[in-house]
């Protein structure tokens, strides 16, 4: 004996075809966007982070070249787990980009730093 299924979202009895899985169109709307909802939330969370360590890459940066305590950009929002892309040096260092806005961490007298630089037409080799 088979056991009857049930809707995943209002729990009624699934009535008809065997791979059924809703008990109605609504059900399996609400299913969808429901979950698209999920991913979208998602989406926004890595593009608002992504948006704020550009800012934050770019405004510290004027000169395409620069220094700066890791410190100061963690406390006002940065997140270096967020980044578009990177590129290595002949050196083998890892820089992480945000557009086109990068950055090395490295330590400097015993303090965690960043070397901010810009994409250069170079780094596409």
């Amino acid at each position: 004996m088979i056991d009857p299924k049930t809707c995943p979202v209002c729990d009624a009895l699934i009535k008809g075809r065997s791979d059924k899985k809703f008990c109605s169109t609504k059900c399996k709307s609400i299913e969808q966007y429901e979950n698209r909802q999920e991913t979208e939330a998602f989406y926004l969370k890595v593009d608002r982070q992504l948006k704020i360590n550009r800012k934050l890459l770019k405004k510290h940066n004027k000169s395409g070249f620069t220094t700066i305590r890791q410190s100061q950009l963690l406390s006002k929002g940065f997140n270096p787990n967020f980044f578009t892309h990177y590129w290595k040096n002949k050196k083998g260092d890892v820089y992480l980009f945000v557009y086109e806005f990068g950055f090395l961490s490295h330590k400097n007298n015993g303090k965690e730093k960043y070397v901010l630089v810009t994409w250069q037409e170079y780094m596409f080799q």
